[in-house]
């Protein structure tokens, strides 16, 4: 009787041990040696795995940093590109040969156009600068007018120095452009009116 017990504990023991060692094989084959739970076995870069298998890619160098972009503004966004510089920033030199008329006067026995020099804007009209001065015209002087003194006109037509000096005592003051030039004499011989809009 005590026989039979002891070969029926010795086979319930066998029982135990074969479920143990089957447990065993048919479990996770990837558990970690020992160490803290969840560390895996450190292995060489490109190295295989202890399963056969290759171990993943080695990493790779760190990639260069972009070049930093231009500071933002305030709003968090790029500040605007500076306006273009104008394209004439600097003064214009007086005009050689253009004097604004103003009036006219026969003192002396002569014609007489009482004038202004000036310069040309950047761009712009003629701007008179500095002190009235004036200039005799002589009767035989090549002239050309244009609006307003001829209306409608915008290139020259020819007019004779009687019908200039009429508009200019009819008109005193309104400093109209003209190209002009001076004979031998310091007379001027050609005038020629600069049309404006």
């Amino acid at each position: 009787m005590g026989a039979v017990r002891g070969q029926a504990a010795m086979a319930a023991l066998a029982m135990c041990g074969a479920l143990v060692l089957s447990a065993c094989q048919n479990g996770d084959d990837t558990a970690a040696p020992d160490g803290p739970p969840g560390a895996a076995a450190p292995s060489a870069p490109g190295a295989p795995s202890p399963a056969g298998t290759p171990a993943g890619p080695a990493p790779s160098k760190p990639a260069a940093s972009a070049k930093p972009s231009a500071p933002a503004g305030p709003t968090g966004k790029k500040p605007p590109a500076p306006a273009p510089s104008p394209a004439c920033d600097h003064k214009m030199p007086i005009s050689p040969d253009t004097i604004a008329v103003y009036r006219y006067t026969p003192e002396g026995g002569s014609h007489n156009l009482i004038v202004r020099h000036g310069e040309f804007g950047c761009p712009g009209p003629f701007e008179p600068v500095g002190k009235e001065t004036f200039y005799p015209i002589s009767e035989t002087a090549k002239i050309t007018a244009t609006a307003p003194i001829l209306p409608g006109e915008v290139t020259g037509k020819p007019i004779s120095t009687h019908e200039l000096t009429s508009w200019v005592i009819a008109h005193p003051n309104s400093g109209l452009p003209f190209r002009y030039h001076l004979n031998a004499d310091g007379v001027i011989d050609t005038l020629d009116e600069v049309y404006v809009k």
